[in-house]
């Protein structure tokens, strides 16, 4: 598995060492997924690669798009080409921002993407690369992942609330909060099932706001949830502006469907709001 040291990456891992599997696991330093020679001598050792490594910095890839494409879309590719050649499976996770994020309802797993993004542009290059070079794979698209693993929205809502007393989110973007436990067990599902090769979406159930799900953090820290207010995404990116400090569009509605998985007779993830209950003590440490 690549990308083993990031917050999926780590809750992946678990996970399949927990159902009693072998696992490989490498992040960058350990192995360059854009060198086909060590690619390719990787995954012959190997019946199922996941890749969960990934440029997510989704700011910087506005300036750095280039850097961005080499690990979104030609690191894929490479994998993509060894994994074809060997007869091995690949689970490539992807992400919502391949869509414009202007639905007023679920985006289904074939939706035509649309990304408005540099970020979305290279991930949705790493998923042709993929459905192109490895006859046998599944892309997981996934959204608003948070953990304990690394750094996320709720931890960072909890820490940024306790320092001000106060914060105002927006209210007008709309996505599904997934726990990276959840998202690994429901890849595990899908490997398991010995699912279709193609795009599945791996995402809770239910629909919310950042400024609502900001509001369950500083509640699950033992704050008043009126200390987060709400604010649009026109009036946060006119501060952003005034700051330089954001760049990149962020989809204004990202749902996304589970037909597919469904179709594939493997459980989708359960409403965000019953998961984040599970996970918060985790997660908030």
């Amino acid at each position: 598995m690549t990308g083993a040291g990031g917050m999926l990456g780590r809750d992946l891992v678990a996970t399949l060492v927990a159902a009693g599997e072998q696992v490989t696991a490498v992040d960058k330093d350990e192995l360059d997924i854009t060198d086909p020679a060590a690619v390719a001598a990787a995954v012959a050792l190997h019946d199922l690669v996941v890749n969960c490594a990934a440029w997510t910095a989704v700011d910087l890839a506005e300036e750095r798009e280039p850097d961005a494409f080499t690990v979104n879309a030609v690191g894929p590719a490479v994998l993509a080409r060894a994994c074809g050649a060997a007869g091995v499976r690949l689970v490539h996770v992807s992400t919502d921002y391949v869509f414009a994020g202007d639905a007023d309802r679920p985006y289904a797993e074939d939706a035509q993407p649309d990304p408005r993004s540099a970020y979305g542009r290279t991930k949705l290059a790493g998923e042709w690369a993929v459905a192109a070079y490895a006859p046998d794979h599944l892309v997981v698209r996934t959204a608003w992942l948070y953990g304990a693993g690394g750094p996320c929205f709720p931890r960072t809502i909890a820490r940024v609330a306790a320092e001000r007393g106060h914060l105002e989110v927006v209210d007008d973007q709309l996505g599904q909060p997934t726990w990276t436990r959840d998202l690994a067990a429901f890849i595990l599902r899908l490997v398991q099932a010995e699912a279709p090769s193609g795009t599945y979406h791996g995402t809770a159930s239910g629909v919310t706001s950042w400024f609502e799900l900001a509001r369950a953090a500083v509640t699950a820290a033992g704050m008043a949830a009126e200390v987060v207010q709400p604010t649009s995404s026109v009036a946060y990116a006119a501060r952003a502006a005034a700051s330089a400090s954001r760049s990149a569009p962020r989809p204004s509605y990202s749902v996304l469907g589970h037909d597919g998985a469904e179709a594939a007779g493997v459980a989708s993830i359960g409403d965000w709001r019953e998961r984040w209950a599970e996970a918060s003590h985790e997660v908030l440490g």
